[in-house]
């Protein structure tokens, strides 16, 4: 079990990276590449918002940072 553990910890970043590419991988293949783009898209919408509750920012605070001044 210590090398799967030991080499999990040493490439976490490669095999995460490769799992995350298999699932997007088999999800274009089922649903179709705008569907799959269409769900990634609103999933970072999601993140995006339960960052703001996180952070307990507003939506005028995030557009101010994003916005250059007097744009409102």
């Amino acid at each position: 079990m210590d090398f799967f553990s030991d080499n999990f910890q040493e490439h976490k970043g490669k095999i995460l990276g490769a799992i995350l590419g298999l699932i997007i991988g088999i999800i274009i293949l089922v649903f179709g590449f705008f569907k799959t783009l269409f769900v990634v898209f609103t999933a970072i919408i999601g993140y995006i918002i339960g960052k703001f509750f996180d952070n307990k920012m507003s939506l005028r605070d995030y557009l101010d940072k994003i916005l250059p001044p007097g744009v409102r």
